[in-house]
């Protein structure tokens, strides 16, 4: 058991790092673009960033949506990423899909979402877990999945 737990840890920071490096180079070919309307949207909504500082938290948050849900309840789901970047402390907020890699014993792609979101700091963090419109979004949408897994870091 300790050596798929290894073995996971692994995974999810090669695909964070991964993830990561995606971001910022998708974020430093749109700086100049996006950087008069990310300063216009920064009350209130989620900004793009390509700076990955030490201390910045990462949370990671997968989601196994139910078998048989249907394309509008698929995009419904959808909806619930919209309502969590509203929340003010967050300072970036990203989705994802399983990538297509290569079937590998180390390589999970069963999950049907990936939420990367980041946090200047443990207060801001802590203060998204409770904030109204976080919980209010999971009461709403919850039922369209049936595991979800959480792994938080801080950038060292």
């Amino acid at each position: 058991m300790n050596r798929k737990n290894f073995i996971t840890s692994l995974i999810v920071g090669a695909g964070t790092g991964a993830f990561l490096s995606s971001c910022a180079n998708e974020n430093s070919q749109n700086k100049s673009d996006n950087q008069t309307t990310n300063n216009e949207n920064m009350s209130n909504t989620a900004t793009q960033t390509d700076e990955l500082s030490t201390g910045l938290i990462l949370h990671s948050v997968y989601f196994w949506l139910k078998e048989g849900i249907t394309p509008e309840e698929d995009k419904d789901f959808l909806n619930f990423f919209e309502a969590l970047k509203t929340i003010p402390s967050v300072k970036t907020l990203k989705v994802g899909k399983p990538a297509p890699t290569h079937q590998r014993d180390v390589v999970d792609n069963s999950f049907s979402y990936l939420l990367f979101v980041t946090f200047e700091s443990m207060d801001d963090i802590n203060n998204y877990e409770v904030h109204p419109d976080h919980l209010a979004a999971i009461d709403k949408y919850s039922k369209y999945w049936t595991k979800v897994q959480v792994k938080d870091a801080i950038l060292i």
